[in-house]
């Protein structure tokens, strides 16, 4: 069955995408739209192919977002306790040294299958021994550093994707950690080595920071409410995706 949104259809018979891929060609899609009925965008944009969409598109789903999503701005008070509960998230100057072993995800790759290779491996080395990491990164990493064994030594924050760094940096943990970390390329298994916690800072010096992770928060979960109410109201066939109880009041 070919996957559509509202009778547009979203993916060919003939491309092999992952569930997440879809997913995501879906949410944008409802969002094409969604800017079509409110005037932001011409009614006759092209039909996105191979999940591009025209220049036109993504300037409206930006002012889109921005004309739905506004929400209140983060208070002192809001912010310091968001800063109390994540002091170390905004250390400066914070180090690991870790191994990694990547399970890329790229076209046409069964991501379930996927998942369940690595967290059957991660089991696995969380009970064996630094030697076994180190061939089964070897043997199995999509990353050049596999054959270091999954070496990255001494690593920054801001030299790792983002999402990455999300999951890796401002804890405590050490040796391989419990669950998968995600990122753009695929699924790691991590094992910290070291750790250099760095300075903490005061909250004046990072107050701005604190006060953009609370909005970057807010807007993903405001996207995400926003994303389901737009699902509720819409025919959507070949992905399922999580929908709100009540459809868009258009």
């Amino acid at each position: 069955m070919l996957a559509s949104v509202n009778e547009v259809v979203i993916a060919q018979a003939d491309e092999a995408l992952g569930e997440e891929q879809l997913r995501q060609r879906a949410y944008s899609e409802l969002l094409r739209q969604r800017a079509q009925t409110l005037g932001l965008l011409a009614a006759d944009d092209p039909v996105p192919e191979q999940g591009v969409m025209s220049e036109a598109a993504s300037s409206a789903i930006e002012a889109l977002m921005a004309r739905e999503l506004t929400g209140p701005e983060p208070d002192e008070a809001a912010c310091r306790r968001h800063f109390e509960a994540n002091s170390r998230r905004f250390a400066q100057g914070e180090r690991v040294q870790l191994r990694h072993i990547l399970f890329a995800v790229t076209p046409g790759v069964d991501v379930a299958l996927l998942r369940q290779r690595a967290e059957a491996q991660l089991i696995a080395l969380r009970a064996g021994e630094a030697a076994a990491f180190t061939e089964a990164a070897r043997t199995l990493s999509n990353c050049p550093s596999g054959a270091q064994g999954g070496q990255l030594g001494w690593t920054t924050a801001q030299e790792c994707a983002p999402e990455f760094a999300r999951e890796v940096f401002g804890r405590t943990e050490i040796g391989v950690l419990p669950q998968l970390v995600h990122s753009r390329f695929g699924l790691h298994i991590v094992a910290i080595d070291a750790r250099e916690p760095g300075q903490l800072p005061t909250f004046e010096g990072v107050r701005e920071a604190v006060a953009q992770q609370m909005r970057q928060q807010l807007q993903l979960s405001s996207l995400r409410q926003y994303l389901q109410t737009l699902v509720a109201a819409a025919r959507v066939e070949g992905i399922e995706l999580q929908r709100a109880e009540s459809p868009l009041v258009q």
